[in-house]
């Protein structure tokens, strides 16, 4: 049997490390680039967050703001767990941050390349670079797959695990074999703010919770100011759940910040009273009782146009409404968004009606796979779409041998 995986990135090399080599049968991997898993490489930092501390499956499929239905019947299959096991089994160990987050013991992203590689040289699986897809055949010998160098190959079993495309027309090789896809759009990325006083502050980092004006959409996490507006966690986040939303609006839009992250306005009330009280000789500006940090407190007394010698009981009560309102609801225009080609991740792919969860196999085209970023499934930022990738990739190896 010939076994052709298109991609080798960590759908596609996790599938073919998970196919055990028999006499007579030949597993080719077709890369289009010069190099395999080159998100794993860049990935947390250059880390890798293999997967996330969340076991129970309820709340892991949460993590998904597409694709929860598979994952239902997926997820169980190789869980993270399963994940965490298969790596120690083969002497790399996984550690887990404050977060739940999961990186290697190594904090080094290639120790997963190379114990993924192994396994795949261990499985006696071959690799070919710079071979771009052009089109896949089905006939009466299997499937014909032909590259854009104008070569062939005849396999028996297909593997699409080709990542998340940014265009649609990117599917349309996939959409001639037969297969319908959701267009895709961008799902982690982060919020520009052109030219505003704020990007001043790049490199400040501070919990917030962050909600963007007009929607159900909440995120509470790290957020990172950057020379171009808002980054970190809470914002991927965001994102993610609200990338077809965001597009639809041509990425401007308003988000409102609450530095306090979970403190409410009425209890911010209190505390500013109690302040006036008994520390109303201190001056606000050196009198930080927020813990946020001391470039963004200053920043927000300056906006509001509170002197550096006012003192906190003889704050005017315009300006301590206008502290609140900073503090608990700080409202920003964005105006486009910024991702990173090598970490970019995609709402949208293969309609995953069209996919049986049991073996990732296309309901559609017999003998065609699916594993990854392809399928339309993507999930928050912590782990969770390697994991997929993991078990997507898992299942399929499982069920092209059975």
């Amino acid at each position: 049997m010939k076994i052709a995986i298109i991609g080798a990135g960590a759908a596609g090399c996790f599938t073919a490390a998970n196919i055990p080599f028999e006499e007579g049968n030949e597993v080719m991997v077709f890369e289009k680039t010069s190099r395999a898993m080159q998100k794993v490489k860049v990935s947390g930092g250059g880390r890798c967050n293999v997967t996330h501390a969340c076991f129970e499956l309820r709340e892991l499929v949460e993590r998904y703001p597409r694709g929860k239905q598979l994952l239902r019947k997926t997820l169980h299959q190789f869980s993270p767990k399963d994940t965490i096991q298969w790596f120690e089994d083969r002497g790399l160990a996984l550690k887990t941050e404050a977060d739940g987050r999961m990186f290697p013991v190594t904090d080094d992203s290639q120790s997963v390349i190379d114990t993924i590689w192994r396994e795949m040289m261990r499985q006696q699986v071959k690799v070919q670079f710079h071979k771009t897809v052009t089109s896949i055949v089905k006939n009466e010998l299997g499937f014909t797959i032909s590259f854009a160098d104008k070569s062939s190959y005849r396999a028996d079993k297909v593997l699409i695990a080709v990542g998340g495309y940014p265009k649609k027309e990117n599917y349309d090789w996939l959409n001639n074999m037969g297969h319908p896809t959701q267009v895709p759009v961008p799902s982690l990325f982060t919020f520009n703010l052109p030219k505003h006083p704020i990007t001043e502050l790049m490199g400040v980092a501070t919990e917030v919770s962050i909600k963007i004006a007009g929607t159900k959409y909440i995120e509470q996490g790290p957020l990172l100011i950057t020379h171009w507006g808002f980054s970190g966690p809470a914002v991927l986040r965001c994102s993610a759940w609200a990338a077809r939303d965001l597009q639809e609006r041509n990425y401007e839009f308003t988000i409102l910040i609450n530095w306090l992250k979970d403190i409410t306005e009425a209890d911010l009330r209190e505390q500013i009273v109690y302040l006036r009280k008994e520390m109303g000789k201190q001056m606000v500006q050196h009198k930080n009782p927020f813990g946020m940090p001391k470039r963004l407190w200053e920043y927000l007394l300056k906006r509001i146009g509170i002197k550096d010698d006012t003192r906190w009981g003889e704050l005017p009560a315009a300006q301590q409404n206008k502290l609140m309102e900073s503090l608990v609801r700080d409202s920003y225009t964005i105006k486009g968004k910024t991702t990173f080609k090598e970490e970019f991740v995609t709402c949208g792919g293969i309609e995953l009606k069209d996919i049986d969860p049991q073996t990732m196999e296309s309901r559609l085209v017999p003998g065609i796979y699916f594993a990854g970023e392809v399928t339309d499934v993507d999930g928050i930022t912590g782990g969770f779409n390697f994991q997929n990738a993991w078990t997507s990739g898992w299942i399929v190896a499982k069920s092209m041998m059975s």
